[in-house]
């Protein structure tokens, strides 16, 4: 039986979710990101910006230059996550071999299902509906019998598309178009190939193994396969965190110690609270500079025994924040904190250590009124001065993290 893999991708997703709660913006130019007077790059910009040349990881500032029309937004990763988690629920409904990518596309093993849905093509098109009907959004889709295949499908099938390629016609598809429409050929590879003669994918697909990885090395195969489009058909699911950190940049360069160290706070809060919902014990602590003239530095702490604690995260970044910050005369344009080293909780408490079994009911307590109330419904002292920095909203502040991803 022939592989049948979709490949399903939100539509704009930053800038749909927007759309969704004001639908006054529908039809309008719209970049999500922040504001252009700030620092920061495009995080999402509807069709009708793009349009005018911004696209996504382009400077703010650049964005409303091409469009000063624009409406600029701030936006709130908290609410797209929660978007893409009933996105993901309801794929999932349709098929268990589910492989997501990112928080808005993911791919879909529908090898087999013709039976429940008449065809692999319909099958597409209730996912489309549910996911218009529950979320408001518009999907994408990709059908093929590769993974490749299925995204350069999807791609081409923007906006709101649904392409399928047929078994033994993906030679003739993929042939045609440039070759920086094939996933892994980016600003590095694709001058290479072009001074190989190469500038659509079936040149790449003719062209001579030995010449590609005399250039590329072993990823020479592999463009090579994925030109045929042969690819890795399995669908995975996610494998564990690996690690969970925060981390935003700051409006304009600081040196204010207290407002690196609030922000730092908050950021250790966070991710806390999601090692407590994932269930996890951190080992190791790493915090993340940036100063003004984008020196980027990390320092580790490996923990004593490994927590979950937000105390003891903050204690150990803010422990290296004050190792390193009189070590720089530069102003700060970042901080970031991250755990890793993850391991299952489950060990037995310390019967002894009564100081960690209150810290321990006061995170269960504090993540309990932030579940029902939001985020910001409870805080330390420390972060309460960041109202004056960051919007706040009910799920926390809204940090100028350039890429939206934290």
């Amino acid at each position: 039986m022939a592989r049948r893999i979709m490949h399903i991708d939100l539509d704009a997703f930053f800038v749909s979710v927007e759309q969704v709660l004001r639908p006054e913006l529908k039809g309008k130019p719209v970049v999500v990101g922040g504001k252009p007077d700030r620092r920061g790059v495009v995080a999402a910009a509807s069709y009708e910006a793009r349009a005018y040349g911004v696209h996504s990881a382009m400077p703010l500032l650049t964005a409303s230059r091409l469009c000063p029309q624009a409406i600029f937004i701030e936006g709130n990763y908290q609410r797209y996550r929660q978007a893409s988690q009933k996105f993901m629920a309801i794929l999932a409904d349709f098929s268990p071999y589910l492989e997501p990518l990112g928080i808005d596309e993911a791919y879909l093993d529908a090898t087999g299902f013709e039976s429940l849905h008449s065809s692999i093509r319909q099958m597409a098109e209730k996912i489309k509906r549910c996911v218009r009907d529950e979320l408001g959004l518009c999907a994408s889709i990709g059908i093929a019998s590769s993974k490749v295949v299925a995204k350069v499908a999807s791609d081409a099938s923007k906006p709101d598309g649904l392409l399928e390629v047929p078994v033994g016609g993906e030679s003739a598809f993929l042939a045609p178009l440039p070759v920086n429409r094939l996933p892994g050929i980016g600003r590095k590879s694709e001058p290479v190939l072009k001074n190989l003669g190469i500038s659509t994918i079936g040149q790449l697909a003719a062209s001579s193994v030995e010449v590609l990885q005399s250039h590329f090395g072993a990823y020479g195969k592999l463009i090579h396969d994925h030109a045929n489009g042969i690819g890795d058909d399995k669908v995975e699911p996610p494998a564990a965190a690996k690690s969970i950190s925060r981390e935003t940049t700051f409006s304009r360069d600081t040196r204010d110690t207290a407002m690196v160290q609030a922000t730092l706070r908050y950021l250790s809060e966070r991710v806390g609270s999601e090692l407590r919902q994932e269930g996890k014990l951190a080992r190791c602590v790493t915090l993340k500079l940036r100063y003004a003239d984008f020196t980027t530095i990390t320092r580790q702490q490996t923990l004593p025994q490994p927590t979950d604690a937000d105390q003891a995260i903050f204690d150990t970044g803010l422990q290296l924040l004050k190792t390193e910050l009189p070590r720089s005369k530069q102003a700060v344009r970042l901080i970031g904190i991250g755990v890793s080293n993850l391991v299952e909780t489950g060990k037995q408490p310390d019967m002894l250590d009564r100081k960690a079994q209150r810290l321990a009911q006061l995170n269960t307590a504090v993540d309990r009124i932030r579940k029902k109330y939001g985020f910001t419904a409870i805080q330390t002292g420390r972060t309460l001065q960041l109202r004056d920095i960051f919007p706040e909203g009910d799920d926390g502040y809204t940090l100028h993290t350039p890429s939206l991803s934290r």
